[in-house]
């Protein structure tokens, strides 16, 4: 992915305003990661447990008719778990310690994941709107020389001798000859 850089930087940014976030991660929708930077913790599982999440979380606004699907707050123990729709394809998840200001992880989570959708978004745009490489010509197999079968020997064809025009004809009954 071509912004896959600048997502980078912009969750390392988020996470410098934000001090109690022990973890940020873009993904797709369909839960592959695009950029994280989540130390100590493994970015596919959480990539696609944000999946699976957002797969109920969307099912669960739509039954309520909440409308489209914003953001997901999921608070454990130890901290909270916040989801954020980024544009048409992504979302964001912030990992923060149980201390964090929950108003100041809204509010930061949702600039960054709009600037991150934003991102994302255009660079798939741009991936759309690229001219197809070249397409190679089509592999063709080589030529096979042609099964020739071997020729049928010439079979000798028996000849008969030709019998005088007096001779009896051979098919001739015996009773019809006159001796």
């Amino acid at each position: 992915m071509a912004a896959e850089a600048e997502v980078l930087d912009e969750l390392r940014r988020l996470r410098a305003r934000v001090p109690q976030l022990t973890g940020a991660l873009a993904a797709s929708v369909d839960g592959l990661v695009l950029a994280h930077d989540t130390p100590g913790v493994e970015p596919e599982g959480v990539a696609a447990l944000t999946a699976a999440s957002l797969g109920v979380a969307v099912r669960m606004t739509d039954a309520t008719a909440q409308g489209d699907f914003r953001e997901l707050l999921v608070r454990g123990v130890y901290g909270y778990v916040a989801t954020y729709a980024a544009g048409r394809s992504a979302v964001v998840t912030l990992l923060a310690q149980d201390r964090v200001n929950v108003g100041r992880l809204h509010l930061e989570g949702r600039r960054a994941s709009t600037r991150i959708g934003e991102l994302v978004d255009s660079a798939a745009a741009r991936a759309e709107a690229a001219p197809p490489p070249p397409a190679e010509p089509p592999r063709t197999l080589p030529a096979k020389p042609p099964v020739r079968t071997p020729a049928k020997p010439a079979t000798a064809r028996a000849r008969t001798a030709r019998t005088p025009a007096d001779a009896p004809h051979p098919t001739a009954n015996a009773r019809t000859k006159e001796d």
